[in-house]
């Protein structure tokens, strides 16, 4: 996990999870943290049903950010949002630059707190991820708006070719994304 990039843009995926004995249909939005993407990813937040924060445990300055986002994100979506906080990289304790404790009870952190790599990452990735067990390590409250589907799980193909077309249009956007921003700091 310490190796992996950076998010430029959106990235976006799809699950298709059980929960309560219903189908789920999770969009999972990953929307880059530098202030230079913070208008786009403002637009993501309306309709949200949750936002995860994620910041790396090793780098203070990614927990210091959390509070602007965090604002953005009680503005920006339904009182029924519920908005969790998770401390990545936590493979890396001897790098750790946030403690526990100082995450836990700091002044950015009011609805939830979660210490997850790899175990969590890997159950999504797999699609095993219990919302419902207690050792998932996710947490959840009344009222978070999750929509039941009808929709029935692909076979894993079709879903990698989908996954593969998305990806592609969001790297396309993005690329485009990135000549209108230079385009425009280049003018001014």
């Amino acid at each position: 996990m310490a190796d992996c990039p950076h998010t430029i843009g959106v990235e976006f995926g799809t699950r298709i999870m059980e929960v309560n004995s219903q189908k789920v249909k999770l969009q999972i939005w990953d929307t880059a943290g530098q202030e230079r993407f913070r208008a786009v990813t403002r637009s993501y937040y309306r309709g949200a049903a949750g936002a995860l924060m994620v910041y790396d445990i090793t780098r203070r300055s990614t927990y210091n950010h959390l509070s602007s986002w965090l604002t953005d994100a009680r503005n920006l979506t339904n009182p029924n949002t519920v908005i969790i906080l998770i401390g990545n990289k936590a493979d890396l304790e001897a790098q750790r630059d946030v403690t526990y404790e100082e995450a836990k009870q700091g002044e950015n952190v009011e609805e939830a707190f979660l210490e997850a790599a790899k175990r969590i990452y890997q159950n999504i990735q797999d699609g095993s991820l219990d919302l419902n067990a207690a050792e998932s390590g996710v947490q959840h409250k009344p009222g978070a708006a999750l929509t039941p589907t009808a929709s029935r799980p692909k076979k894993a193909a079709a879903a990698n070719h989908r996954q593969e077309l998305q990806t592609n249009r969001t790297d396309r956007w993005t690329d485009r994304r990135r000549q209108k921003d230079t385009q425009r700091s280049t003018r001014h």
